[in-house]
């Protein structure tokens, strides 16, 4: 019940038999209906009393505890949250300096979260491009920033976004037999920073650098696609029936 909030297994299944049993209950009872050792249990029931979710009270020669409602649990995690974000918020932000180092980052939403915190931080210059479904999470951010006077530049692969109020905005429809592309996210922010992220073996994996040689080369990867997409939309004849160039494209993994 507790072990997403930080809590141990053992805090867990102490404050849930006490919470479920609606009545104070000692020791030796609680041992018997969680499965907690007693070795244990004092030592946890202590851990509980501490962290102020379980109560305690000397009836007699024996200490019984109780459990606070589930409802006051969840307003005083709440309240810890948010207090835990203020600090966060309040630590102050160091002067940045210049990272050569290649990172790596996987977890498709600590990607998702990557990305959407660089385009915030972007001052003069955003060059994106993306699958469709990736593009929809972050249309408002870049129609938002556009609004601000960021320079956007976005490729898009798949389907339009009529909702993207972007003066460059550029859509590649594979053709039906590119059977070869991969989903990837590209970005990079005032020509300083890069995160590329694609998906390995079905899970998502991602660089983040402010190396100038990658960033550098990447953009370049950035304007040689969007290119080859203007390329597209203009000579579809071309490039689509032209079998040397057709097979070219047809190697494309993005």
């Amino acid at each position: 019940m507790l072990l997403q909030f930080g809590y141990s297994q053992y805090e867990s299944k102490v404050y849930e038999t006490l919470v479920t049993s609606g009545e104070a209950m000692d020791a030796s009872s609680i041992v018997k209906l969680s499965g907690v050792p007693k070795a244990k249990i004092y030592e946890v029931l202590d851990r509980l009393v501490d962290k102020g979710i379980v109560m305690d009270t000397v009836s007699g020669k024996k200490r019984t505890y109780a459990a606070l409602p589930v409802e006051a649990i969840i307003d005083k995690l709440t309240h810890e949250f948010e207090s835990d974000i203020r600090k966060l918020r309040s630590a102050g932000v160091r002067k940045k300096v210049t990272d050569d180092q290649v990172w790596s980052l996987k977890s498709h939403s600590s990607i998702q979260a990557t990305c959407r915190q660089m385009i915030e931080e972007a001052k003069g210059s955003i060059l994106i491009s993306m699958w469709s479904d990736e593009f929809s999470e972050v249309t408002d951010l870049l129609n938002r920033k556009e609004s601000e006077g960021v320079r956007v530049e976005a490729l898009v692969t798949g389907d339009d976004h009529p909702e993207a109020a972007l003066s460059k905005l550029y859509v590649l429809n594979p053709m039906a037999d590119h059977d070869k592309l991969e989903q990837f996210i590209l970005l990079v922010t005032d020509t300083k920073e890069l995160l590329f992220a694609g998906v390995e073996q079905g899970s998502w994996q991602a660089i983040r650098t402010q190396a100038q040689p990658f960033v550098k080369v990447f953009a370049e990867f950035f304007y040689h696609d969007m290119a080859l997409t203007a390329f597209s939309r203009k000579y579809p004849e071309v490039m689509q029936k032209d079998d040397e160039i057709k097979s070219l494209l047809l190697r494309l993994r993005y």
